[in-house]
């Protein structure tokens, strides 16, 4: 979810959520108190409390009295001078915040609260001048905030009365009170839930992620990157955090791409000056037998010759690796592809390395399946460096008596398949898999006899890649191995 969607989604429920839930409840709550309300006083009639005024509610508290009085005067008028009964008709009237006030032939009778009526009659001089009247009239006091209703009628003697029913407007009755009080509370109540539902809601979709990250970075400027930034989220913060994720897999893998790089070149340069001492060695040493007399025949002298020109030569290959080798670190390979026939190619590279195998005492076979017509489009020289290299192997691990390496061709749809295979002692299937990675040594004694740096089938698989090839070996232990390249063919 978007953060613009979120934002909208928390002002709904800031304003909107809020707003309905108070509305519900409020009249959920007007509803009880307006039921107890009415159970308590006793009213029949429908009040709503919150929709009806003050003025209204307290009237209508007086209304069933009313009855009873109008009942009383149309049956038993003698009854309104008996203060028994008019106390505790006003006892009754006390419970609805009123009281009684009864007038005889302009002289009061009887005065249920008098502090009240002498502030009343302050303000209300002669209840009613309008003349008899046998109906409620209802007055409204503003100065003294009372509702008087007030009925004339004829005592039992024939003498005119007026009965008051005075009501003190501006108490609150307890369930107004109660009502107002709880919906405060409710009020409160449902904001601080919305906000704290809210609150929880931003946090767990931006501010945990947002902390998250923060720990992250923290743990990359210590320089630990062996963890995982898990959000699941997919908003903008989310897909930081997966943007973030995936620079921490990046640098994880150049820091470990960094620590085998230099893994590499100390192997590189122990392996160097492993390489180098051996023949340096030797030449030290046919030099030294030289100087001292030792090569004291002709033939002896010629072989001391030629095993430090051999020995020479073998630096020299190594130092023309290891320069090739800085090539292929950084892609600077010098490529001149070209249309080559396959056939007299490969009869060439047969002739030229049948010399050196013969010198050797290895015999060389080779056999050709594919047409006088193929050609592929390769480099001439960098062909030969993988052919050469991938012989050079065969013969360094050779262990037979009679050497054999067996070159063939094989046309296989869009490619040429070549083969070199040798008899000597084989590789086992663990290590099978890693030949053509750099360094990569079968040899962990590192016998001087076979030497190597190391680097000669990695160049050779990143020169058959380069040529949109590729490379395998297939070896038994004690039989042989077989090297598989193939090189794209090309129309005529």
């Amino acid at each position: 979810m978007k953060i613009r969607t979120k934002l909208l989604i928390a002002f709904f429920t800031i304003t909107v959520v809020p707003i309905f839930l108070m509305y519900v409840t409020f009249m959920n709550l007007n509803a009880y108190q307006t039921r107890a309300f009415r159970e308590t006083y006793n009213l029949a009639e429908h009040v709503d409390l919150m929709a009806d005024t003050s003025i209204r509610i307290f009237s209508r508290l007086t209304e069933s009295i009313q009855q009873e009085i109008d009942k009383g005067l149309a049956g038993e008028p003698e009854k309104f001078e008996d203060p028994v009964y008019l106390e505790e008709l006003n006892e009754r009237l006390s419970t609805k915040y009123s009281f009684l006030v009864l007038e005889k032939a302009d002289e009061l009778l009887f005065v249920g609260n008098a502090e009240s009526i002498e502030r009343i009659l302050a303000e209300f001089s002669g209840f009613s001048d309008l003349g008899y009247m046998a109906a409620w009239r209802n007055y409204l006091d503003d100065e003294t905030e009372h509702l008087i209703k007030q009925r004339d009628f004829l005592f039992a003697d024939g003498r005119p009365g007026t009965i008051y029913l005075v009501t003190n407007v501006v108490d609150m009755i307890p369930e107004m009170r109660s009502m107002v009080f709880e919906m405060l509370m409710c009020g409160v109540l449902i904001l601080v839930i919305t906000g704290a539902v809210l609150t929880a809601w931003i946090y767990r979709s931006l501010l945990r992620p947002i902390g998250r990250l923060q720990e992250a970075t923290q743990k990359i400027r210590d320089g630990n990157l062996d963890f995982t930034l898990d959000v699941e989220d997919d908003d903008e913060v989310g897909q930081l955090c997966q943007d973030f994720e995936e620079m921490r897999v990046r640098l994880k893998e150049s820091q470990e791409e960094k620590v085998q790089y230099d893994k590499e070149n100390k192997e590189l340069i122990s392996n160097i000056s492993h390489d180098l001492k051996t023949p340096i060695t030797a030449i030290k040493g046919y030099v030294e037998g030289i100087m001292d007399g030792v090569a004291s025949s002709p033939e002896k002298l010629d072989k001391y010759i030629r095993t430090i020109y051999n020995k020479a030569n073998d630096m020299d290959r190594l130092i023309d690796e290891l320069t090739f080798y800085s090539k292929i670190d950084t892609n600077k390979i010098p490529y001149i592809f070209s249309k080559i026939n396959v056939a007299n190619y490969f009869r060439d590279c047969i002739d030229e390395v049948g010399l050196e195998l013969e010198a050797r005492g290895v015999e060389l076979g080779y056999t050709n399946q594919v047409d006088e017509e193929v050609l592929v489009i390769a480099d001439a020289e960098q062909i030969k460096r993988v052919i050469n290299n991938i012989i050079g192997n065969s013969l360094k691990y050779m262990d037979k008596k009679h050497g054999v390496i067996r070159i063939r061709l094989f046309d296989v749809g869009d490619f040429v398949q070549i083969e070199i295979e040798d008899n000597g002692k084989g590789i086992g299937q663990k290590e099978l898999p890693y030949i053509f990675d750099r360094f990569y040594r079968t040899d962990s004694s590192r016998n001087s006899s076979k030497g190597g740096s190391g680097i000669g089938l990695s160049i050779v698989k990143k020169i058959v890649e380069d040529h949109g090839g590729k490379i395998w070996a297939t070896s038994r232990e004690g039989i042989g191995t077989e090297i598989h390249f193939v090189l794209r063919k090309i129309s005529a």
